[in-house]
């Protein structure tokens, strides 16, 4: 088989593959992420690999007003799929040995992420953060890229874009670096790929002090034991080198005039 052949079959198997991607709202972003391009242009700078688009609504007033957006979203085919986090909140807890009483006042920061890994079927899971997208010029390979960095790395429990354009200090933060990627510890609940079955383990209880860390506001929140479950089992972290994800808070009071303007910094709407 020749060079050429080969690439075409890696090609066919990374096609083969379900990639789930999702992401969530709650009462402060949910009108921006859903009644704008936002969500639209996120999912489109994913690529073709993408077999399953789902939408995670939680902790909003107007239920009913989300729903119709959203199932406006899924008529519209830019979503498969809409589910509110809370009707399964106690069956992702129990599955995996969580309570809120463990997880303190991370339960708001973690509960829409850990849900959405309980109902995960496909092998990989594209998780964004509702304030969370792609910037304009990352490859369109990315995906493709960090599907076969997980197949060819057991010892990767995670893939994502480089979160900031400052690459000499993600590298002068890594334990190596290969062409595509760094490579080194840390995790964030901002932009992941992860292989689910990974993540569906009971893997939610370790501690490690180097996780310490993350901010003590948000509590025993997911990243947080995600973190110590891979720095106690010495799992790294595969951060691409050829694009960015931005991640920006979006401020209390704010308007699409405000937002379309943020973005246009990084020609998100053009």
């Amino acid at each position: 088989m020749g060079e050429a052949d080969k690439l075409q079959t890696d090609i066919i198997e990374i096609n083969s593959m379900d990639v789930t991607f999702e992401t969530k709202v709650w009462e402060k972003d949910w009108d921006l992420i859903m009644k704008t391009p936002f969500l639209e242009r996120t999912i489109d700078r994913c690529g073709d690999l993408v077999s399953n688009r789902v939408l995670y609504i939680n902790n909003v007033k107007n239920e009913q007003e989300v729903i119709q957006v959203a199932n406006q979203l899924v008529a519209k085919g830019t979503i498969d799929s809409w589910i509110l986090v809370e009707e399964y909140a106690e069956q992702a807890l129990s599955y995996f040995n969580l309570s809120k009483e463990k997880l303190g006042v991370g339960y708001y920061y973690s509960i829409a992420e850990l849900v959405s890994i309980y109902l995960c079927d496909t092998k990989y899971l594209l998780h964004f953060s509702g304030d969370a997208t792609v910037v304009k010029g990352t490859p369109q390979d990315w995906l493709a890229q960090g599907i076969k960095v997980l197949e060819d790395n057991p010892n990767v429990a995670v893939f994502n874009l480089a979160w900031t354009n400052n690459f000499k200090s993600i590298r002068e933060e890594s334990e190596s670096e290969y062409e595509n990627c760094f490579y080194g510890y840390g995790f964030s609940d901002q932009m992941y790929l992860i292989r689910t079955v990974d993540y569906k383990q009971k893997i939610y209880e370790y501690y490690n002090a180097a996780s310490e860390r993350y901010p003590k506001f948000a509590g025993e929140l997911f990243e947080k034991r995600v973190d110590s479950w891979m720095r106690e089992n010495q799992l790294l972290r595969a951060t691409y080198k050829h694009g960015n994800y931005l991640h920006e808070n979006f401020p209390r009071r704010r308007s699409w005039r405000w937002f379309k303007k943020r973005y246009s910094l990084t020609n998100f709407f053009s």
